[in-house]
């Protein structure tokens, strides 16, 4: 079977365990892992047989049949990525908070957003909870999204605690101009817990139209949707409603690929990374992805 070569620029955790999950994939070959020196991941690269430089975005640019490029680097890094990239006529997914293009969430917006030369997946956060509010709002009406991601301290590495204050004002965002709430909030909370806890999600929404069943349908709905590309994606508390607020509750658990399982807020930004780049694989191929 044809499939459309892909690149993968930052060998670090997140870059590995995009790695794992692209060999297995139906609709994309692994082509090449980038990095800028000859750390540990490019090494396991090399030694799994992926093709691996240490040029640096250089080595991408000069390889015509490379068609998607994840960039698992850093906002800085990839605001000088994104016009390169766009120029060579390849497709970019951003794992940074550098936002150059617009959010995407699979289940949610990925279907409007299949022509960008950009996309960025927004946080770990926006991924798991995004699809709740987006599936309330559809159904009942969102005037306020509150959500609270509680994460494994150890799963919090220095990108992420540098970039705290971006990633309650993204994953805020996001609720709003793809979850179709008026108001958003979130808050992230590093569980330092021992042994590590799995990554939780509580949704709090004001809703408009509050009907339980309702309710429950769309989100149990929604959530075998993210389950097709996060088998870990789980409604652990399914919608309560009191008076006009619905109160749900999503964990998430990891593959296991690369990342330990209880870094499900990394694996859920990967799996929804390769999600998108199969559609859109499947799509350059003339398929249909199938979950």
């Amino acid at each position: 079977m044809d499939k459309i070569k892909v690149a993968v620029i930052g060998p670090g955790n997140i870059g590995s365990d995009l790695m794992y999950k692209i060999l297995r994939s139906k609709y994309l070959h692994m082509e090449m892992m980038v990095g800028i020196v000859e750390s540990e991941g490019i090494k396991r690269a090399r030694s799994l047989g992926v093709r691996t430089s240490i040029e640096g975005i250089k080595s991408v640019l000069e390889d015509e049949s490379i068609k998607i490029v994840f960039d698992a680097t850093g906002a800085k890094h990839h605001l000088k990525h994104a016009p390169l990239l766009k120029e060579a006529g390849k497709i970019a997914i951003d794992l940074t908070p550098a936002a150059v293009g617009p959010y995407v969430v699979p289940p949610v917006n990925l279907k409007d957003l299949q022509e960008e030369p950009n996309l960025n997946m927004v946080t770990c956060g926006g991924q798991a909870t995004v699809p709740i509010v987006y599936a309330i709002n559809q159904v009942a009406g969102a005037r306020y999204a509150e959500i609270v991601a509680c994460i494994a301290s150890k799963s919090a590495g220095p990108g992420t605690r540098q970039n705290i204050d971006e990633f309650t004002q993204t994953t805020a965002k996001a609720l709003c101009t793809i979850g179709g709430a008026k108001k958003g909030k979130a808050i992230i909370i590093l569980n330092p817990a021992d042994p590590p806890i799995i990554m939780t999600n509580t949704v709090y929404v004001e809703v408009e139209n509050p009907d339980e069943k309702t309710i429950r349908e769309a989100v149990e709905r929604m959530v075998k949707e993210v389950q097709s590309y996060v088998p870990g994606y789980r409604l652990r508390v399914p919608p309560i409603l009191e008076g006009n607020k619905v109160t749900t509750i999503i964990e998430v658990e990891g593959a296991g690929d690369f990342l330990p399982k209880y870094a499900g807020n990394l694996d859920i930004i990967t799996s929804a990374a390769v999600a998108v780049a199969e559609k859109l694989a499947a799509r350059m191929l003339g398929k249909e992805v199938v979950a």
